[in-house]
């Protein structure tokens, strides 16, 4: 925990929609004008998409399972200490991971492989995770505990799975076949490293469709916002202005005493006016020791 060089990260699945939180905050860091240092959690992987293909393939003769979502393919521990390291000082050592060929190009390289390491400028004001491990803990691992704001985002695990596969396949040209592959092989890690983050998250966002999702599998479109409530479960921050929020929220309603339920179209809204106070609190608190 920092107060100098805080550290926010928002941790969710692949499909889960952390994009679209991660927007929210991009545009609070715009109004206030935060510098922010922005690290994708792709980066962290140990693996390239060729080498990630061959241990797969290596692991499957052996009989077991290699996933994202697990240690053995991600550099955890070097993401445990950019987040200690830029909690002290600011600085750290960060590197993108090029999904295709339109981030590749600028870079002259192929897609699925990584940018060198650089240095985090020094005129930060804070660092923005956004991944898969932001509140991990393993035994090798505390992520978690360099984290000043931790947000889970996890819709129920049906909705997850539709958006996935539509993103995977529009977006990244993968059957529909090979991503369901791809989610059976990763639920094992899903089950041991994924969900566990979501009791150590300081706030919560749960996306719960109101149309029918139960065959994810054949479904043909993603569940529309409006087709949504959101769930929103405060930990940490659980000292909130409830009423204030039911009178700027429309249709919100309280389903337990630290637990606010909103329509899914107001998930954008509901999140400038829960997290732009606690950003401005975390700046004003850094500019009075700097």
């Amino acid at each position: 925990m920092s107060i100098r060089h805080p550290v926010i990260a928002i941790t969710g699945s692949s499909g889960a929609g952390t994009t679209s939180v991660t927007k929210a905050f991009m545009d609070i860091f715009r109004r206030g004008s935060y510098q922010s240092a922005i690290v994708e959690g792709d980066s962290f992987h140990r693996y390239n998409r060729a080498e990630m293909k061959k241990a797969v393939a290596e692991a499957q003769k052996q009989g077991k399972d290699i996933s994202h979502f697990g240690p053995e393919a991600n550099l955890l521990d070097k993401l445990e200490d950019l987040f200690h390291q830029y909690s002290q000082t600011g600085t750290g050592k960060i590197r993108k991971y090029l999904h295709n060929e339109e981030e590749a190009e600028p870079y002259k390289q192929e897609s699925g492989t990584f940018t060198p390491w650089e240095d985090i400028s020094n005129d930060t004001d804070l660092l923005f995770y956004e991944g898969l491990h932001g509140g991990i803990v393993t035994p090798e691992a505390n992520v978690a505990q360099w984290v000043d704001l931790l947000v889970g985002v996890v819709p129920s695990v049906n909705l997850e799975w539709i958006q996935k596969i539509s993103r995977d396949v529009k977006e990244r040209g993968y059957s529909p076949e090979a991503v369901t592959q791809t989610i059976l092989r990763r639920m094992p890690d899903y089950v041991q490293y994924i969900t566990p983050q979501f009791t150590k998250s300081h706030i919560n966002f749960q996306r719960v469709p109101l149309v029918d999702t139960s065959n994810p599998f054949i479904a043909r479109d993603i569940p529309t916002a409006d087709e949504s409530l959101v769930v929103i479960r405060f930990n940490k921050y659980r000292d909130q202005d409830y009423q204030y929020l039911l009178s700027m929220i429309h249709d919100s309603f309280m389903s337990r005493p630290n637990t606010l339920v909103v329509p899914g179209g107001k998930m954008g809204f509901a999140m400038q006016i829960i997290f732009r106070p606690i950003i401005k609190e975390m700046m004003e608190k850094r500019r009075k020791v700097l």
